[in-house]
């Protein structure tokens, strides 16, 4: 995410700052003294929800927890599966969520092509539907004929 190239489409789609959160991951290298945007990390945070609700853009691995957090957002969700992974749940997940259109599956490999083709896919995104907190319960009223 910090190669000359990506940071250059990032700004060219009108994006102003790119904060990465990278764990025990190694410190970003910027290749260009003077990068088209502001480059910020850190390594941990209590929570990311603060972070990731004033984003415009969420590039996230293919967690469960991770995604549904960011489906919950308002901003466009990039994820990245990790496609190394047997018995690939992350990739079950992440590519019926593309296909339902409430986010951009991709992987490491294909990363910078899912970031040129991000303005046309993101205008296809459907938000996540609000949560129905009854629906389990008229569901089971329903099964065992309670209702």
């Amino acid at each position: 995410l910090v190669s000359v190239e990506v940071i250059k489409l990032l700004a060219q789609q009108g994006y102003t700052r790119l904060l990465l959160q990278i764990g025990r991951g190694a410190e970003p290298v910027l290749s260009s003294p003077a990068p088209a945007l502001p480059v910020e990390w850190y390594r941990f945070k209590d929570s990311l929800a603060q972070d990731m609700r004033s984003a415009a853009l969420i590039v996230s691995h293919a967690g469960a927890g991770s995604i549904m957090e960011g489906l919950k957002c308002d901003a466009c969700l990039l994820v990245v599966v990790n496609d190394a992974l047997m018995d690939n749940h992350q990739q079950e997940l992440a590519g019926e969520l593309h296909r339902r259109s409430h986010l951009v599956s991709t992987t490491p490999a294909m990363l910078r092509d899912a970031l040129r083709a991000l303005p046309q896919l993101a205008r296809a995104l459907q938000p996540w539907p609000d949560c129905d907190p009854s629906a389990f319960s008229r569901y089971l009223d329903s099964a065992l004929g309670l209702g």
